[in-house]
């Protein structure tokens, strides 16, 4: 059924009429919370391989595969998932809607990370490594589209700040269960096992919050399920106390498609954007527990210090959540790309357990800053119809990123040490806020509607 620009338009602005209240909430809560399992799958990459390395199926040391070392091709492996997930599935969100891919890449990616915590063998580590990662990379793009098209506009960076606050406690549950089993083979079994084996409770958590998450309102008029549309967000307003329709100033009818010459240049700027940014954060996150065994800390000092360090994670976006909507998202991002750069290098030169847990907790602030940032920043750039696979093109690029900077890093720790791989973040974090400051268009306080067709003129708004 062809979709009526008229009726995307009213459904948008119905949606961003609506107060921010607990029904509203109460969505952002149950999508972030199969956000958890994600992230959770996702940071394994850093708690498992110390355990790897004890039950010998990883080496400290040495080529093992092409030449590379275990860890980098175990972050590569994830990451080369999360490449072909997000650049060749995420236009199934498009086509198909928000919900059913929600629902079936958690189901895909748990169900390999279980099938992973089976093998005995590095090659079938990486195999089933790299199929989770495909449905990682489908999942992150899709709950992002999910969230910004349900949000009013004068929440959505708050919104995704909660988001990432839910999610990011899989951090630390994830380093947690990996400092108390890792080290340990309770009943016989490596702990390392357990601890990827926890993961696939997300199966059985996602069909609790499939039933109670409606399908993304402004997907249905786009496909010309007008009814439905009108439906929910019916539903959501009386659910908040307002008249269907909510009254308020009407709809401005608009086309949502931007100009073809502005889509390249916000694609084009996001690209270079992404392909930089994930140095920073998987860079550090990933290779946190080597990054401190290569200061001299045992398996199990560098796990209990990235415990500590991983509390930051859900910390860091709950702080933001007093200011996200108060300043525009690029220069949050900006400012939060410098802090990268800056306190990484400044944990480059600790040494004492207060310092590196004090300066790894000021990088992951940062860091955490900077993801709930352009997560909610990259979704507002383009329209509906295309928004899961526009931003997962860009996004893949930081998943191929990673596959590179994981043998980078791995270079630069063996030759320069802990310095080496700071300078090269920062070096990184500078082109990040370099693309974002001069390039990036100004969001705030805008309809997802206005933010993709552009304000007016094609290319007006890039400032």
């Amino acid at each position: 059924m062809r979709a009526n620009p008229d009726s995307g338009a009213a459904i948008g602005a119905r949606l961003d009429r609506l107060p921010m209240a607990w029904p509203i909430w109460r969505l952002v809560l149950l999508l972030s919370a199969g956000a958890f399992f994600e992230i959770y799958d996702l940071f394994l990459t850093a708690d498992l391989s110390p355990g790897l390395v004890r039950a010998g199926i990883f080496r400290p040391e040495g080529a093992v595969f092409w030449g590379l070392s275990s860890q980098a091709t175990f972050a590569a492996a994830t990451f080369g998932g999360l490449f072909v997930g997000t650049i060749a599935f995420s236009a199934v969100a498009d086509r198909l809607g928000r919900r059913p891919i929600f629902t079936f890449s958690l189901l895909w990616y748990t169900a390999a990370t279980a099938a992973m915590a089976l093998q005995s063998t590095a090659t079938g580590i990486y195999l089933w490594r790299f199929v989770a990662g495909v449905g990682i990379g489908v999942e992150l793009v899709t709950i992002d589209a999910y969230l910004a098209e349900f949000v009013p506009k004068r929440a959505r960076t708050r919104a995704f700040a909660c988001n990432a606050a839910v999610q990011f406690l899989g951090v630390p549950a994830a380093a947690f269960l990996a400092w108390i089993l890792v080290p340990r083979s309770p009943g016989g079994i490596d702990g390392w096992r357990w601890v990827a084996l926890i993961s696939a409770v997300g199966a059985a958590v996602v069909w609790a919050i499939r039933s109670r998450v409606p399908e993304s309102p402004r997907w249905l008029a786009e496909h010309g399920r007008d009814a439905e549309a009108d439906q929910i967000v019916g539903d959501l307003e009386a659910a908040v106390g307002m008249g269907s329709g909510a009254t308020g100033p009407a709809a401005e009818p608009r086309s949502e498609d931007p100009a073809p010459r502005r889509l390249g240049r916000v694609i084009g700027m996001l690209v270079v954007f992404q392909f930089f940014q994930t140095i920073g954060f998987y860079g550090f996150g990933n290779w946190l527990p080597t990054l401190l065994a290569a200061g001299g800390a045992s398996v199990i000092h560098s796990l209990q210090y990235s415990f500590a360090i991983a509390l930051a994670y859900p910390a860091g976006p709950l702080l933001c959540l007093l200011f996200a909507d108060r300043f525009e998202p690029k220069w949050q991002i900006v400012v939060a790309a410098l802090g990268v750069a800056g306190f990484g290098l400044l944990f480059a030169e600790q040494t004492g357990s207060a310092g590196i847990i004090f300066c790894g907790i000021l990088v992951t602030f940062a860091n955490c800053a900077m993801s709930y940032a352009y997560h909610a920043y990259q979704t507002e750039l383009f329209p509906t119809r295309i928004r899961v696979r526009a931003v997962g093109f860009c996004y893949s690029w930081s998943r191929l990123s990673t596959v590179f900077s994981s043998f980078m890093i791995a270079f630069f720790l063996a030759r320069f040490g802990r310095t080496g791989v700071f300078a090269f973040i920062a070096a990184s974090m500078a082109v990040v806020a370099l693309v974002i400051g001069v390039l990036g268009p100004r969001t705030r306080g805008r309809s997802l509607e206005e933010t993709a067709a552009g304000p007016g003129a094609p290319a007006r708004g890039f400032r």
